[in-house]
């Protein structure tokens, strides 16, 4: 795939993220439940049913991987489009994690800036492989090896993101939540092509 291409593609991933993360937090808010806390904090929520809950820490979860690797890449990686990835996914990676604590928490404060996920944050999230991912880059060495084992990580990491999208979308109930999990499953199919074309280079 030639570079001009994997440009585009980078800058078109970028506008959709401009303008789906901001609609998926407005869609988060939706609902107004009315409480004091609510109304003290300007923060209604979105209701969040088992699913709703189950499906947000799922998100979060598989998300903080993928914001811990990129956050690492941003030093390591070699490749220019690797690094351009890296920069995308972790903005919106940090948007996410600021949307879906807000979404599970009424008492957060409503605000338009993101606050980004401190690193306990970030790690306290990950499952042991998720774990074992981030011990292996950290410890990689920067170059083509890296990139390729970071790619590599993404993608798996982005299918799983993409089956929590369309379990939740399978079952869910929530109205706004759905929404979310629509915009979500965008933003995710659409960087899964755009990692593929990224690896594929680096093999040509």
């Amino acid at each position: 795939m030639h570079a001009p291409s994997l440009h585009r593609r980078l800058v078109v991933s970028a506008i959709v993220s401009a303008v789906a993360i901001p609609s998926l937090a407005g869609t988060a808010f939706a609902q107004p439940q009315g409480g004091p806390t609510a109304a003290a904090t300007g923060n209604t929520g979105a209701r969040m049913g088992e699913a709703e809950a189950k499906h947000a820490a799922d998100t979060l979860a598989a998300g903080s991987a993928s914001l811990a690797a990129s956050r690492v890449a941003l030093t390591k990686a070699s490749d220019e489009h690797v690094k351009q990835f890296a920069r995308l996914e972790v903005a919106e990676q940090e948007t996410i994690a600021d949307v879906l604590k807000a979404m599970r928490d009424p008492a957060q404060v409503a605000t338009g800036q993101v606050k980004p996920p401190a690193e306990p944050e970030v790690t306290g999230q990950l499952d042991p492989k998720g774990k074992a991912m981030l011990d292996k880059l950290d410890q990689a060495k920067s170059g083509k090896a890296f990139d390729r084992e970071y790619l590599r990580g993404q993608i798996e990491g982005h299918q799983a993101l993409l089956k929590i999208q369309e379990t939740y979308l399978a079952s869910g109930k929530d109205r706004e939540n759905l929404g979310v999990a629509k915009l979500a499953r965008g933003q995710i199919r659409e960087h899964l092509a755009l990692l593929t074309e990224i690896e594929k280079a680096l093999k040509d």
